[in-house]
């Protein structure tokens, strides 16, 4: 699929520069028009005869030459690509991209794109999960623009964990994929999806609540997912610190308890093809909440009286029409694949995803998880640990396949 395409290859300053490389010639391989345009950081990495060697062009690191006479016309570069690729995409280009500062010739090549953006971020554990990274990370999603997940692997500063450049064979695939739903468009384009993702938490008092330590993260990577099919996506949250994409086919709506969960669940339901409940809907909720703050009592104890919840997943099981996809997830820690298969029957669902507390990196809190998909015959999918993100994907296309499948035999 990247076979006569006109390709941009940005380089910046990482170790993971020497991948850049590879890149380039799988890409020339494949078929495609490759030029290279590098900042003055990534030359203290790898040297650029070797990528014009590759790529058989000159490598292009200024806006003019260095007579001055001539100048790199960067608006003419951009509009002949048909994609940019940025990789490695180190922490401070990333964060140059996000606020739009423009200091050498591939950030001026990025703000003249109207192409698609491709970036594969390159960098240390830290550096990627630090607060700012992630923010940075969550507006160059909001710009429509495509990250190629990071890697889990052995670092630059000899730790092991994520953050490592996606491999050039993995980037070339997203690219072929990438151009794929261009020309092929997905099944899930212009369905109304829905998302359930986030904590609930249920009031003792006005202060004080039950909840538990779910974050929002995978429901949120799965609206994100959604909204790259192609689908209108309804994304009901409870209380959660964690950005959601910007766009005008996501509505996000903020709930806090069970109930209310419950309530705007049974509101959307009806109208969306695809449901997927990824919230961690608290089980019990206090029976008789106080109107004011408890006061703590010296040396004696204190006893709730909790009530169930409405089983939300189990409701929506009940109300699902045939042509609906339904969804849910499992936390396990004992007997975890029988667990799982006995919710998928008993609350009606299309498949579910299994999630381990044993498997590290998974569940709560992480921005990793490893999942297992289980479908309606028993049959199980495992994949390895993975980003939220990648897991996302994962899951999606699983929905993908079961759309078309069920297309296939009407």
């Amino acid at each position: 699929m990247v076979q006569g395409k006109k390709v941009i290859v940005g380089v910046t300053g990482s170790i993971a520069a020497y991948k850049s490389a590879f890149l380039v010639r799988a890409l020339i391989r494949k078929g495609a028009h490759v030029r290279v345009v590098m900042t003055p950081a990534a030359e203290q990495f790898i040297p650029p005869i070797t990528l014009a060697t590759l790529s058989r062009h000159p490598v292009l690191r200024d806006l003019a030459d260095a007579s001055g006479q001539t100048w790199n016309n960067h608006i003419e570069l951009a509009r002949w690509a048909d994609v940019l690729v940025i990789a490695p995409l180190s922490a401070n280009t990333l964060a140059k991209l996000a606020h739009g500062l423009c200091d050498n010739l591939l950030t001026a090549v990025y703000l003249s794109a109207r192409c698609p953006v491709v970036l594969a971020p390159a960098m240390d554990e830290d550096m990627w999960l630090h607060a700012a990274t992630q923010a940075n990370v969550t507006t160059l999603l909001q710009r429509n623009h495509h990250i190629v997940p990071v890697e889990h692997g052995e670092l630059a500063s000899g730790l092991v964990g994520m953050g490592r450049m996606a491999e050039p064979e993995n980037i070339v695939a997203f690219l072929e994929d990438l151009f794929q739903k261009k020309t092929q468009p997905s099944p899930l384009d212009g369905l109304a999806a829905l998302v359930t993702a986030g904590p609930t938490f249920e009031p003792i008092d006005p202060v004080r609540f039950i909840g538990n330590y779910s974050t929002g993260k995978m429901g949120i990577a799965l609206a994100e997912a959604l909204l790259e099919h192609g689908a209108h996506v309804t994304l009901i949250l409870g209380p959660s610190v964690e950005p959601v994409p910007a766009s005008n086919q996501l509505k996000v709506i903020r709930v806090h308890t069970a109930d209310e969960m419950y309530q705007q669940t049974l509101r959307f339901f009806p109208q969306a093809k695809i449901t997927i409940m990824a919230a961690a809907v608290a089980d019990y909720t206090p029976a008789q909440p106080a109107a004011s703050k408890l006061k703590k009592l010296e040396h004696e104890s204190m006893t709730l009286t909790l009530r169930p919840t409405t089983d939300i997943l189990h409701e929506l099981g009940q109300l699902k029409q045939p042509g609906q996809v339904l969804v849910g997830f499992a936390l396990e820690t004992d007997y975890e694949f029988d667990n799982a298969l006995q919710k998928l029957y008993k609350k009606n669902l299309d498949f579910i995803v299994l999630n381990s507390l044993r498997d590290p990196g998974a569940g709560f809190g992480h921005d990793t998880n490893r999942i297992t998909i289980i479908d309606r015959n028993g049959q199980s999918l495992a994949f390895p640990l993975k980003t939220k993100r990648e897991a996302a994907q994962d899951i999606v296309n699983f929905v993908a396949t079961l759309l078309k499948s069920s297309a296939a035999s009407e």
